[in-house]
């Protein structure tokens, strides 16, 4: 599956869209060049979600806990270079939740994984547009 953004006006569709596609799945793997949109497109998913306190990016904390209707993590790997780190952070409980788990630089932790991922790649097509790929693994 394949969404186009062609400017940040359009992120709340693309979040509706794709939170409804994917209605049953908890976790979320999103990949892309740094400054594509990745934890913009997390944050409209969280207040599609009904979050209501104020969402930042987890870089330096690696994992933000949100309340809605149910939890919500939004984790950022970027800054862990081994799985062991990701290990030692406990990933492996946040994945075997039934909670929403959105994820941002999952490459690290691809084998932990569990095969109803659902993946997101974002990929920058110019200064504005944006390119989602969308799929199960």
């Amino acid at each position: 599956m394949q969404l186009k953004i062609h400017s940040i006006a359009e992120l709340p569709a693309a979040a509706s869209q794709l939170i409804n596609t994917f209605i049953n799945k908890r976790i979320f793997a999103f990949s892309g060049e740094m400054g594509t949109g990745k934890t913009a497109l997390i944050i409209e998913i969280c207040r599609l979600l009904g979050v209501r306190e104020q969402i930042s990016s987890p870089t330096y904390a690696i994992i933000n806990e949100y309340e809605a209707e149910q939890k919500i993590f939004h984790i950022d790997l970027y800054r862990l270079t081994t799985i062991d780190e990701a290990l030692d952070i406990g990933i492996e409980e946040y994945l075997v939740q039934n909670h929403y788990c959105f994820i941002e630089w999952p490459q690290l932790i691809q084998p932990l994984l569990p095969p109803e991922t659902v993946y997101v790649n974002i990929e920058a097509i110019n200064e504005n547009e944006r390119l989602l790929t969308i799929k199960i693994r």
